[in-house]
């Protein structure tokens, strides 16, 4: 029954490039938060996000639930769904009506988003045997084991049905939430990290950062991975890479199975895509490593939110514990179609929506296994509908956007012709590192090589000379011109020794000259 109710809505949907900053939208009056009472932290911070975000004293809700990250079905309906039914109700946030099968039906809902916080259970376990279930009905398998969120997204449409997933009528969409007239779902975000410090700082970060926008550099991490049912991760992140460069964004686009190794230079990181290791490493374990204020980092894996209290554990708590203010994941196995598609993700997120609008829009299945872990209304690139030309004019960040948008319509050519000279006149050290980065990805190296040193003399901080020297010396390799790659590396592990960059700047030395292999000494 849902799925026949969602493709019906599937047909309403259009497309429309209206966005919550255009329709003047209150998202604090459609926006109610729950927290945990049995849990020590979770009213606090509750009360603390409600505060940030100007939410009613009224759209907190309190249960009393089980504070294990993993609970039961029967625990999930007698804890969690059904209170928050009843509070539905009773605070008339929405309007029920009852079909002619005598099922309960939503025809009008006040709230668009939820907020679930730390302390609140994350998943659901498997059952064996639930009434109103139709395991032959599920064509992905016997699953029906799902997040807290995502089964919360559908609490609307009072249904039994459990094994499987049901398709979401929001995916793909390009309006806002509140134009869903009598919309089914909600969207369920949760602020949990690995401490209740960690939450707090991503409340404030999203808070901070919507005032001038996130601002910095994306990291793009590609598997290199064209096997069958997996291919669609890499073009999701060459999706990704051209919308950012189309907005003006600089990105490090590394194409090679391996992840970014531990040392690379990765600092004023606001955005971070990539798959598929099993758990946080490279350049996320150095100790010194931080995310820019109010990034947003993803990486695709299976179980990358299967626990969100252990910061050394998957993906999703690392990168919260390292400073991302929001990130999405999966708590069971989801299978790759089924997770979050980050091209449109990050399309969304670029066009000014919600994290939440953000993440659903890119999710095509409800009562699943994904969840989005990041303030719900935190729109880090709203401020660039609205920006104040006057303000920070400087910000090499801001001039390689506006630089983006104006000139968007150019070939490409004539496009990098004039951006390098702009780069160049403002000394603009991301913007030109962003250029040689497109031409070495085109194979035109020379000028890449070329690019390259104009941004090491713009730069001024270490790390981002050290990358430039690395991407440099990698141009320089697949130039064919290995001796000047190999000067290159052995002048600058001189001068920064004790650089973390060191070692791969070494590794490149010792492949390009290797020492000699000793001769044995005949016997006498």
């Amino acid at each position: 029954m849902r799925r026949l109710f969602f493709s019906a809505l599937l047909l309403s949907l259009g497309a429309s490039a209206a966005s919550a900053v255009e329709t003047g939208v209150d998202l604090a009056k459609a926006t109610i938060v729950v927290f945990n009472r049995a849990d020590p932290d979770s009213p606090g911070l509750a009360r603390f996000y409600a505060q940030q975000r100007h939410i009613p004293n009224d759209h907190l809700v309190g249960l009393d639930c089980s504070t294990e990250e993993e609970i039961s079905r029967q625990e999930y309906d007698k804890t969690i769904a059904e209170p928050l039914r009843k509070i539905f109700s009773e605070r008339n946030w929405w309007t029920l009506r009852t079909s002619a099968e005598g099922r309960s039906i939503v025809s009008a809902n006040r709230i668009d988003f939820v907020a679930l916080m730390r302390g609140m259970p994350l998943k659901i376990r498997a059952t064996v045997s639930y009434p109103g279930d139709q395991p032959e009905n599920n064509a992905i398998g016997t699953q029906n084991q799902a997040s807290v969120d995502s089964e919360l997204s559908i609490l609307g449409l009072f249904s039994r049905q459990i094994s499987g997933a049901a398709m979401n009528p929001y995916f793909q969409s390009f309006r806002p939430i509140a134009e869903l007239d009598a919309s089914p779902i909600m969207l369920v975000c949760r602020l949990d990290a690995p401490s209740a410090a960690i939450v707090r700082r991503m409340i404030t970060d999203a808070v901070e950062t919507e005032k001038s926008g996130l601002w910095g550099r994306a990291y793009v991490d590609g598997a290199h991975n064209s096997s069958s049912g997996l291919a669609d991760g890499d073009q999701w992140l060459q999706s990704v890479v051209k919308d950012l460069r189309q907005a003006g964004i600089p990105v490090v686009y590394d194409t090679e199975p391996a992840i970014f190794p531990a040392g690379f230079p990765m600092n004023d990181c606001a955005l971070y895509y990539g798959w598929y290791a099993g758990s946080a490493a490279g350049p996320f374990t150095d100790p010194d490593f931080a995310f820019a204020r109010g990034a947003v980092a993803v990486h695709i894996h299976s179980y990358s939110a299967n626990t969100l209290r252990d910061s050394g554990a998957n993906w999703v708590a690392p990168l919260l514990s390292k400073g991302a203010a929001a990130s999405l994941g999966n708590v069971y196995e989801p299978y790759l179609q089924l997770t979050a598609h980050l091209d449109i993700f990050n399309n969304r997120l670029l066009h000014g929506f919600t994290f939440a609008e953000s993440a659903y829009m890119a999710t095509r299945a409800l009562s699943w296994m994904s969840v989005a872990v990041g303030d719900p209304l935190y729109r880090p690139y709203g401020a660039w509908l609205q920006i104040d030309a006057k303000r920070d004019n400087r910000s090499d960040w801001r001039m390689y956007h506006e630089f983006a948008q104006k000139n968007a319509a150019k070939e490409p050519a004539d496009y990098l012709t004039l951006a390098r000279q702009a780069a160049a006149r403002a000394t603009n050290g991301p913007m030109m590192e962003d250029l040689a980065l497109i031409q070495k990805e085109a194979g035109n190296f020379d000028a890449a090589i070329s690019c390259l040193q104009q941004a090491r003399a713009f730069y001024r901080k270490r790390d981002d000379i050290l990358r430039a020297v690395l991407e440099q010396a990698d141009a320089l390799i697949k130039a064919d011109k290995k001796q000047a790659a190999l000067v290159l590396v052995h002048n600058i592990s001189r001068v920064a020794p004790d650089a973390p960059a060191s070692a791969l700047l070494r590794k490149i030395e010792q492949e390009l000259n290797p020492p000699p292999i000793a001769t044995p000494k005949p016997s006498p």
